[in-house]
């Protein structure tokens, strides 16, 4: 097991934790990761564009000139693709671009993003992490102490506090164990967890 330092809010060190290998010390496979953040990328598509083809365009119901004996080459619309103002050929239409995962290749991707945060000590356990009040100025001050510019911080509970105290910052964001997801991972710079939380992982997804 990986024995990684648990810091206070200040910033100090006050002791140790065992993360389970099962979760924080797996075989990383780029192939699953890579999928799953793919797959929730797709998933978050809207795919609402749109182009209208010939058929769907306004006018061009007349022949524009008579087929033969007019030096023009004939034309059936004014409305076809290579006409101006005609339609688009192949035209994109509205689609969903999401597709399905494996509930074992999620498990395995996630397991895959928090090793290689153990690996490159990318991640931070907190003892707890507590405010009384909501402010801003004070979780910045928290993760200014734990030197974290850009990062993820995973809760085992909604703490309305501290979920608000971080809403406006653009380089943190907060997440539930039960929300943890390979995206949010992989794009944070440092993963900051709780006890509480690495304790509800554990059970979750050993």
């Amino acid at each position: 097991m990986a024995s990684v330092a648990v810091y206070n809010m200040e910033g100090k060190e006050v002791g140790t934790i065992e993360l389970n290998d099962a979760v924080f010390g797996v075989e990383i496979n780029e192939h699953l990761v890579h999928m799953a953040v793919v797959q929730q990328l797709a998933n978050n598509r809207q795919g609402t564009q749109k182009a209208k083809t010939r058929g769907e365009v306004s006018g061009g119901g007349k022949k524009p000139w008579r087929q033969k004996e007019t030096g023009h080459a004939r034309q059936g619309s004014t409305r076809a693709p290579q006409w101006t103002h005609g339609g688009v050929v192949f035209a994109p239409v509205p689609r969903d671009y999401s597709f399905k995962i494996n509930k074992k290749e999620k498990r395995a991707a996630l397991k895959s993003a928090l090793t290689s945060k153990v690996q490159s000590s990318k991640l931070i356990v907190l003892d707890e992490l507590k405010l009384e009040e909501i402010k801003t100025k004070k979780f910045v001050a928290v993760m200014n102490n734990l030197k974290v510019e850009k990062g993820l911080v995973v809760l085992a509970d909604n703490d309305k506090n501290v979920v608000m105290s971080a809403r406006n910052l653009p380089t943190i964001d907060t997440t539930l164990v039960n929300s943890l997801n390979v995206y949010d991972v992989m794009k944070a710079g440092t993963v900051v967890v709780t006890k509480d939380a690495v304790a509800k992982i554990e059970e979750v997804y050993a």
